[in-house]
């Protein structure tokens, strides 16, 4: 972990976390990465204390410095927060301080996606002080990855490898790239640096794998022939034949014996498929407004293209298939990215089940191809993270719509972008 100050610490818990920060060393022995101090992206309202570059994801950290040291933190990122059952009042009268947080994350990823830098996971840890002994958490908050913690070396260790996921390494040239966009003033690191701090190329596809099929070895034992024998001269000629054929015997045999063998053993069971297709379509016209395909994107293996309560349901509860497609849209006189999952159960019992929890928030949601490798074309990267969110049941299939401004900040509760979810939901299967 290389530590890069920037400027100030934001709080005074801030001095903690990069204290912690600074404990895991330097090089990838412990998790790698570089940690901005005192960042303040561009478009971004204020500084934060901490924005880390791990090799699989981005966190930005937080400081709130709490009246006196606690034993308890009840923290809900939309509720009251407790500290040892009492009320935390401000004197603002906000009802805690996580909104400032979370808007300071929002503000990464939209500067990120402004950018274009393709998109890592971002989570948010929000650092208390200046001792919190436990702190509980809301699963929902959990899911959708936020840490309220006190940073400590262990504490902080734990969050980065809950929330830094990301399927691929992260390369030295897309690190440079995502460094540039938060602290564009810092000069780019070296390749090697960055490969000191664990950022690598990805690994290419794995050998493939061959089948051999083995043929039992027959050994055969030394033949000694008798001596000749006067009365029967004419045997000797017949040995080295029946040798002949009892080696040619035994072949056939092990080969049958070893195809017998080969044919009873179980065939391998296929895999999860996954299919992409970015060939041209006609655009779509919903309500008047046009659409532009960006490709899709076919699955079997929904539950990894989720996360949160939603992929722990999947794994219990798999689906048939995962159809996700991707379209640039307007709304108003704006461009938008839509992503559109729809996923097919065996029943309309299970899609029901799924949309209740899917209808749910804070339950989480699909993944962005992106994520896994599949960038969306003409080189935009959108963020979903703080995508408007719509869903809705036909028969056996529920279809999930992620909404997002491709030019500015987007929050979920955006009427604009809600009104185009709700239109998406429309569009052809």
């Amino acid at each position: 972990m290389r530590l890069i100050r920037l400027g100030d610490e934001t709080s005074t818990v801030g001095v903690d976390v990069r204290a912690a920060l600074a404990s895991w060393g330097r090089g990838d022995g412990v998790v790698g990465g570089i940690a901005l101090i005192g960042c303040r992206p561009p478009d971004c309202p204020e500084p934060v204390d901490a924005i880390v570059v791990l090799p699989r994801g981005i966190l930005v950290v937080v400081g709130v410095d709490l009246p006196d040291p606690a034993m308890r933190l009840e923290a809900p990122v939309n509720g009251q927060w407790k500290v040892d059952s009492w009320p935390l009042v401000r004197a603002d009268r906000a009802v805690n301080p996580a909104a400032e947080a979370v808007q300071s994350a929002t503000a990464v990823v939209a500067r990120l996606q402004a950018q274009r830098v393709e998109p890592m996971p971002v989570g948010t840890i929000i650092a208390v002080g200046p001792y919190v002994a436990r702190v509980t958490q809301p699963s929902n908050d959990l899911a959708r990855g936020i840490r309220i913690l006190h940073p400590e070396p262990t504490t902080l260790l734990t969050a980065a490898r809950e929330l830094a996921v990301y399927e691929h390494r992260c390369s030295p040239q897309r690190a440079n790239a995502i460094l540039a966009a938060l602290a564009p003033n810092h000069p780019p690191f070296t390749p090697e640096d960055l490969a000191a701090e664990g950022f690598t190329e990805s690994a290419g596809a794995g050998l493939a794998s061959a089948s051999t099929l083995l043929i039992p070895r027959v050994t055969l034992r030394g033949h000694h022939p008798a001596p000749p024998v006067g009365s029967q001269p004419k045997r000797l000629g017949w040995l080295p034949v029946t040798a002949v054929l009892l080696v040619g015997l035994l072949l056939v045999t092990g080969i049958i014996v070893a195809i017998a063998a080969a044919g009873d053993q179980p065939r391998a069971t296929e895999g999860p498929k996954t299919s992409v297709s970015v060939a041209q379509q006609a655009s779509e016209v919903v309500d008047g407004v046009a659409y532009t395909p960006k490709g899709t994107v076919e699955d079997t293996d929904c539950q990894s293209r989720a996360f949160g309560d939603m992929q722990v349901w999947l794994q219990a509860n798999p689906c048939v298939s995962l159809r996700r497609s991707r379209y640039e849209s307007t709304a108003g006189n704006e461009p938008i990215a839509v992503l559109l999952a729809d996923l097919t159960f065996q029943d309309a019992g299970r899609a029901e089940a799924f949309l209740k929890l899917a209808s749910a928030p804070g339950t989480g949601s699909i993944i962005d191809p992106s994520v896994h490798g599949t960038a969306w074309p003409d080189g935009r990267r959108p963020i979903f993270d703080s995508a408007a969110y719509q869903a809705k049941q036909t028969g056996t299939r529920v279809r999930i719509v992620q909404v997002i401004w491709l030019d500015k900040a987007s929050t979920p509760e955006d009427p604009a972008l809600l009104a185009a979810a709700t239109r998406s939901l429309n569009l052809p299967t």
